[in-house]
């Protein structure tokens, strides 16, 4: 792309701005709100800048980024991942075309790891959550984000769990299928949440009463600042959606972690209930 800054890394016309790239380095790539895509917007400088613009590179779901010479730092970018992001809770990079670049999360913890939704099957990735002990729970938040969920079953013999909303002919054969609008506990420290809107299916994962995993039903917008849900992207029902979010005031939060756009964190349970209070009158009057 001609707006790419002029050096070894480039981004070509098939990024499909996602935002990865943005998140993992964002001192390196920009958004070009005029293509609606990213570009280079200032290559790489020192170690850290080099690092962070190589796990970009593995991590785009598209191939969209490149480099016209060998890279410093993808070597260790290639197994950086799962990259801790708060205690027990890290991120997978690796993204999937099929989900449309969206994040999953591996959750370490002593009863067995929990993985939330499918990354891409990538060998590196798949050797490093060998490392830390497997997968035994595959939540699938909805029917958008489960890329390679086969491919974790057959290596690590994981149970996938989807509410059965969302199942189709590829998700047929999950091991846990929930159903209605309950909460489901799946361990003392796990509990799944009903939260219909942006598909009928559509679930979210509280851990520890801290961190929620929201797929698609709520994220953080950078460009506003604030909680926020998407009318676009509601491919089931608004109405329903708002009362899903309505719902989840009744959980106590200081961590949202979505599929898509950014991460949030909270400095109190109080701040987060009256972040998503705020969400859910702009809902109502959207």
């Amino acid at each position: 792309m001609p707006e790419n800054a002029p050096g070894d890394y480039f981004v070509d016309r098939s990024c499909i701005d996602c935002d990865v790239c943005r998140q993992l380095a964002p001192s390196v790539f920009a958004r070009v709100p005029a293509v609606e895509q990213s570009v280079v917007a200032r290559q790489p400088g020192t170690p850290d800048e080099h690092l962070r613009a190589a796990m970009a590179l593995v991590s785009c779901p598209t191939a969209s980024i490149g480099t016209s010479a060998p890279a410093p730092g993808m070597a260790a970018a290639t197994f950086s991942f799962p990259e801790p992001i708060d205690e027990d809770v890290h991120y997978c990079g690796y993204t999937s075309s099929s989900s449309f670049g969206a994040a999953s999360y591996l959750i370490v913890r002593p009863e067995g790891n929990v993985l939330v939704d499918s990354p891409r099957a990538a060998r590196p990735l798949m050797k490093r959550i060998r490392e830390l002990g497997g997968v035994r729970t595959l939540v699938l938040t909805h029917r958008d984000d489960v890329a390679d969920h086969r491919i974790f079953r057959d290596n690590f013999g994981c149970d996938r769990v989807i509410h059965e909303d969302d199942i189709d002919d590829g998700t047929a054969l999950a091991e846990v299928k929930i159903k209605g609008l309950d909460p489901v506990a799946l361990a003392p420290d796990l509990t799944l949440i009903p939260v219909p809107g942006h598909t009928r299916g559509s679930v979210a994962l509280l851990f520890r009463d801290r961190y929620l995993f929201t797929g698609d039903h709520l994220f953080f917008s950078g460009e506003l600042g604030r909680l926020d849900a998407s009318r676009d992207v509601c491919w089931y029902s608004w109405a329903e959606q708002i009362r899903s979010m309505e719902r989840l005031l009744q959980h106590r939060f200081t961590w949202v972690l979505p599929g898509h756009l950014r991460r949030y964190r909270a400095p109190s349970e109080d701040a987060m209930r009256a972040e998503l209070a705020e969400l859910i009158d702009r809902m109502k009057r959207a």
